[in-house]
């Protein structure tokens, strides 16, 4: 498990929140017990693009995947990158199976479970794009330390990231941009926002979909949506 300590935003994330939803239609469980064991992330080992891919490949990784459009999106845009999702939500895993069989998406693998579990064996500097969006804002102000953009997830992103690599946050919840900011902020040294102005965080960049979620919030519920990329400092 990761390491925690109940208060301590600057200790790693452990995993809240439901993994389970409604139940299964038949078609997602048989993607669940068919196509996951192939394309799952082992239990045990350095998490590396060889031993995922059989070759050595750009790698990126996304922190709560949701649905899998994101993921899919871009795994179909680069063919020649391998991706990494992790999702704990069971019935996301699923949607995301589909969509990785419909589109016969070679370049993908999964975890079911703690994104961070993953993150720690991923070797230093070996990741070239990570991305984090709409994670559970947890508003409150006592669960702050639940939420995934405190230091020491960032910390540990920047130490598996490469020089010049990515990271991309994006979030329809004004108190988790203000406290992402906050915490960025103690990342200047290590990470570059790549900003010109309001319209880099106002307007989404190339190469990143609308995913469901994003579209429900911006349409259903009338939320602006803030985009934020990150260079990896060398």
């Amino acid at each position: 498990m990761s390491a925690y300590k109940e208060g301590d935003p600057t200790t790693l994330s452990r995993l809240y929140g439901r993994s389970v939803g409604k139940p299964l239609r038949a078609r997602q469980q048989e993607l669940v017990d068919r196509l996951l064991p192939q394309i799952a992330v082992p239990e045990d080992g350095p998490v590396t693009a060889q031993a995922l891919f059989g070759e050595d490949c750009p790698l990126h990784f996304e922190i709560g995947f949701g649905g899998g459009e994101h993921l899919a999106y871009r795994a179909d845009l680069l063919p020649n990158h391998g991706l990494i999702g992790a999702e704990p939500f069971l019935n996301g895993v699923a949607q995301a199976l589909s969509h990785i069989e419909e589109q016969r998406l070679a370049n993908v693998r999964l975890h079911h479970g703690d994104a961070i579990e993953v993150l720690q064996r991923i070797p230093d500097g070996a990741l070239t794009m990570v991305y984090l969006l709409h994670p559970d804002p947890w508003p409150k102000a006592r669960h702050a330390k639940r939420r995934m953009m405190n230091d020491g997830p960032v910390q540990l992103i920047a130490d598996k990231m490469k020089p010049g690599g990515e990271f991309r946050f994006g979030t329809d919840h004004p108190v988790y941009v203000r406290h992402a900011l906050m915490v960025m902020q103690r990342f200047t040294g290590v990470f570059e926002w790549v900003v010109e102005g309001p319209p880099s965080w106002q307007n989404r960049p190339g190469g990143w979909c609308e995913t469901r979620y994003e579209q429900k919030a911006r349409e259903q519920f009338g939320h602006e949506v803030w985009y934020f990329r990150f260079r990896r400092r060398g």
